[in-house]
């Protein structure tokens, strides 16, 4: 298989882990995000055991070795994860998956990957519509705003760090694209031995939000009650699985085309969360939708 068929196919189950982190992150529970990495590390936890299990070649200096990658996955997700509890998925997609852009530039900057002047307009392109979607967002009438959401009948706590969660996530998620591709390239880790040390990082990262969530807070964990957050750790571990290979073949296209799964996110959000938008929005979005496209052109 093709990088471009495994990055078809991480588009397809990241954008259902975008729909099902939404379903589940509601605006009233303040540990929807740890209760998300709780969901997350178990299943990634769990693939990692069956692909040990399989002989997949694995060494523990390899979590090592990936460690910067994964971290900056990882922290980039947990702030994606408290934005949804802010924001529209609508919005919270495009921003977040604009970090192809960032990506793709600093494999260009950085690790001297061809880029063309196409793939250049489709960055500024992206770019412009992150920026324009932040500047709508924040300037947007409270009024209008609080309409917007009463026809999805969903209840934000503040509007302020609405934009913010987003923004980080797709800093920091480029980072660490740029980080997965120097490190695939630089050292002789394979691509699932690099899958299976951030799946195990991210269970050690689940072990930590269960010890904050239950022995901390309190919290009890009812699974029956949870099926959505591992709905989202199944799809968000299976599109992982797959993004890895795409990104070890060609990061620098890879990238960018895997980030147009948010286009596939606005469909999930509109017939099931019944999300609706401004014209302004649509507007940007498409633009921004465009850049990626572009960018995930050869």
């Amino acid at each position: 298989m093709s990088w471009f068929v495994f990055s078809l196919i991480a588009i397809l189950f990241w954008s259902g882990s975008d729909l099902f982190s939404k379903m589940g992150s509601r605006p009233d529970d303040k540990l929807s995000h740890w209760k998300m990495v709780m969901a997350v590390g178990a299943v990634m936890g769990a693939h990692a055991v069956i692909m040990l299990c399989m002989g997949t070649p694995f060494q523990m200096s390899d979590i090592i070795t990936y460690l910067p990658a994964s971290l900056l996955y990882i922290l980039s997700m947990i702030f994606g994860y408290v934005g949804l509890r802010y924001i529209e998925l609508s919005i919270s997609s495009p921003v977040c998956n604009s970090s192809g852009a960032v990506a793709a530039i600093l494999c260009f900057a950085l690790l001297g990957q061809a880029i063309s002047g196409l793939q250049l307009v489709g960055i500024i392109l992206v770019c412009a519509g992150v920026f324009a979607l932040s500047y709508i967002e924040k300037k947007q009438d409270d009024a209008e705003r609080a309409a917007r959401r009463e026809l999805a009948d969903v209840k934000y706590e503040r509007s302020v760090l609405a934009i913010v969660f987003p923004l980080l996530y797709c800093a920091i998620d480029g980072l660490g694209t740029f980080a997965d591709a120097l490190i695939l390239e630089n050292s002789n880790i394979l691509e699932d031995s690099a899958n299976i040390a951030y799946e195990l990082t991210f269970l050690l990262m689940a072990v930590v939000a269960f010890v904050y969530v239950v022995l901390i807070k309190k919290e009890r964990i009812r699974i029956g009650k949870e099926k959505v957050k591992l709905a989202a750790g199944l799809s968000e571990t299976i599109g992982q699985y797959f993004y890895i290979f795409a990104i070890g073949a060609n990061a620098v296209v890879a990238a960018p085309m895997i980030s147009s799964y948010c286009v596939v996110s606005l469909i999930w959000a509109r017939l099931f969360l019944k999300e609706r938008l401004t014209p302004r929005h649509y507007a940007v979005i498409a633009v921004t939708a465009v850049g990626i496209a572009i960018l995930g052109m050869e």
